[in-house]
């Protein structure tokens, strides 16, 4: 499989009441195709933000909008562009990271959760200093996190509320 230069091409989801970030690493190939954060179906985002806040899986993008934003979270990725194979982090390569310091500056986001240890790790190597702000790596929601069943997620996720 050959290495792509792809670019991110949605943008930040957050308002003014947004308080806490969670940043992916960069949009899996499915995610590119719907143009939206946690796109492939087996992915469990969607169903564990439902679980922890008591709503309905959303469906649509305007559903999962509207889940985030009634919670005070806003999701982005760390990268902007990189070379990458398919949906594989572990492939990331010539990342040029999101302008993240200035989403902060201009919300009431005070804290930042990674999805999982590589958007942690390229946070800490292209965006902390700008930030200086720390990351909170939590589990990852991707089906190759299969260490992690659900219920395991929703406990370690639910810190996300916690200091509210």
């Amino acid at each position: 499989m050959e290495y792509l230069q792809i670019e991110h091409t949605f943008e930040p989801v957050w308002d003014e009441r947004s308080r806490i970030l969670i940043l992916g690493t960069f949009p899996s190939v499915k995610s590119r195709e719907n143009q939206f954060y946690y796109g492939h179906p087996q992915n469990r985002f969607w169903k564990l933000l439902a679980a922890l806040t008591g709503t309905v899986v959303p469906q649509s993008i305007e559903e999962k909008k509207k889940i985030l934003l009634k919670n005070g979270i806003a999701v982005w990725d760390v990268i902007q562009r990189c070379s990458i194979q398919g949906s594989s982090d572990s492939s990331i390569r010539d990342v040029v990271a999101n302008d993240i310091a200035s989403l902060l500056e201009k919300s009431n986001i005070s804290r930042v959760y990674g999805n999982g240890a590589k958007a942690c790790e390229l946070y800490d190597k292209f965006v902390r200093e700008q930030t200086g702000i720390d990351i909170h790596k939590l589990p990852s929601t991707s089906p190759a996190n299969a260490s992690y069943q659900m219920e395991r997620l929703q406990k370690e996720w639910r810190k996300i509320f916690d200091k509210e």
